[in-house]
């Protein structure tokens, strides 16, 4: 490896950065060279719909121009005050965008309601003056991504699975992001150099037989650019599955279109894991995006972070995750919001995805509950996260909680244990222990409470 490509890793930036100081071949597929030469920004955005705001045809071809959405993205805080006149711009803001790349797609910034971080996507979207405040706990690499790269853009940290950067850019960047150190930096797409390289590399590997293609977000890229990274990964005999992550779906819905769907059919079989954090991204636009994908055969998740302010709701997740089965995406992971820098006003507690996790058992489907993990710093990798069912254990019997609360004993196999009748023969009813001796079968919450209130002794009397 070039020592270049060493210290690109090293210093955490853009994995296809090496991309950048090399010769690019003359048919990779670059950004679109509005993004390269600067956006156009017009002040001419819908508020609410296309149906709405624009009134002549050809307008209403533009908006649904996915070409045209990426090149009028908002790329600085003047295109943001062109947006939205009553918006204030601080300095705190301005700072926050000079620090992270900052681009919202004329969709996206259309679903904002109010100026300020009690909307979900203002928050999601807009450079805060919070961001550039960090513990000393954050990291650019949280996840030590750049430690587990045997080459240039490729990360193998689990054996039988790889992730593959196809792009660093996105259609909107999000103000939580995990790889602000790779996102935006610099818009580029893998090279042929370093596309072969990687497949080298997992034609090597056969104990790899799922890889991720990730970035950035793929679908930026042209279709025929998508597909030669898919058809080189498809190549590899092992490789059986392959996945593509994307937040395209939420904003920038119009990308999903008949000719990215047809060419995706070809590499079966692909899953595709979407970004939705909040009903409000659920328009109709973006469920349409999803149907489309899911009538092609492809199976869809969902990856949800929670965030502070945005989505540390639980009756708002469980809507959300309701809604998401309704279109045939599959709630896959909640995430704790990783350890990267500008997102300490974003954290919560893990106290509070346990809370939201034991709320959503019994209240939803288990089809539309995903995985509480959380993604270990220092490479760690995903550790998932569950309320306590599991109350006591003795020899004979386990004690487990329900999402009611109720205590149920269940009884461990009997040919096991010589020892299963032999547990004391008075124990007081109600209590955890004769429940893990089985001399009683189940404690409903409600009978409990009310013994409790019924046994409290009066007021005790003066002598």
């Amino acid at each position: 490896m070039k020592r270049t490509a060493r210290i690109a890793i090293h210093e955490g930036n853009v994995a296809m950065m090496t991309a950048c100081e090399e010769h690019r071949d003359p048919d990779e597929e670059p950004p679109p060279p509005a993004m390269v030469a600067g956006v156009v920004c017009t002040p001419s955005y819908p508020s609410c719909s296309a149906d709405e705001a624009f009134s002549n045809a050809g307008a209403a071809e533009a908006w649904s121009d996915w070409h045209w959405q990426i090149q009028n993205r908002i790329r600085s805080t003047a295109a943001l005050k062109q947006r939205f006149p009553a918006l204030q711009v601080s300095g705190g803001m301005a700072a926050a965008k000079r620090r992270f790349p900052l681009a919202i797609t004329p969709y996206y910034a259309s679903l904002i309601r109010a100026l300020d971080v009690s909307d979900p996507v203002f928050a999601m979207s807009i450079p805060d003056e919070r961001e550039p405040c960090d513990p000393p706990f954050l990291r650019d690499d949280p996840l030590a991504e750049d430690r587990d790269m045997p080459v240039p853009g490729l990360i193998h940290r689990y054996g039988d699975r790889a992730l593959l950067f196809a792009t660093s850019m996105c259609s909107a960047y999000c103000r939580h992001c995990t790889r602000k150190r790779v996102a935006g930096q610099r818009e580029v797409v893998v090279t042929r150099q370093h596309l072969a390289r990687a497949i080298e590399y997992l034609s090597l590997h056969p104990e790899i037989h799922d890889v991720i293609i990730s970035g950035g977000d793929p679908f930026t890229m042209a279709t025929s650019a998508l597909e030669r990274v898919l058809k080189a990964v498809r190549s590899v005999r092992s490789v059986e599955i392959i996945r593509i992550g994307t937040r395209t779906p939420v904003v920038l819905p119009m990308r999903i279109t008949n000719e990215l769907v047809q060419m995706l059919r070809r590499y079966h079989p692909v899953y595709i894991n979407v970004h939705f954090n909040h009903p409000v991204e659920l328009t109709p636009e973006a469920e349409a995006a999803c149907e489309r994908l899911a009538d092609a055969g492809i199976p869809l998740g969902n990856q949800t972070v929670l965030l502070r302010g945005v989505n540390d709701n639980a009756p708002l997740l469980a809507d959300l995750f309701r809604k998401l089965v309704r279109v045939r995406v599959r709630p896959y992971y909640l995430f704790q919001c990783d350890l990267v820098r500008g997102v300490e006003h974003f954290r919560t507690p893990l106290s509070k995805g346990i809370e939201i996790m034991e709320y959503l058992r019994g209240r939803l489907s288990g089809l539309a509950i995903p995985t509480f993990v959380v993604d270990a710093p220092y490479g760690g990798g995903k550790i998932p996260l569950l309320p306590n069912y599991v109350v006591s254990r003795s020899p004979t019997h386990t004690v487990l909680r329900n999402f009611s609360g109720d205590l149920v004993s269940y009884p461990e196999p009997q040919s096991e244990l010589s020892v299963y009748n032999e547990a004391p023969a008075a124990l007081p009813d109600g209590s955890i222990w004769s429940l893990a001796c089985g001399h009683q079968s189940h404690i409903n919450q409600r009978s409990c409470i009310l013994q409790d209130m019924h046994s409290t002794p009066g007021p005790a009397s003066g002598n």
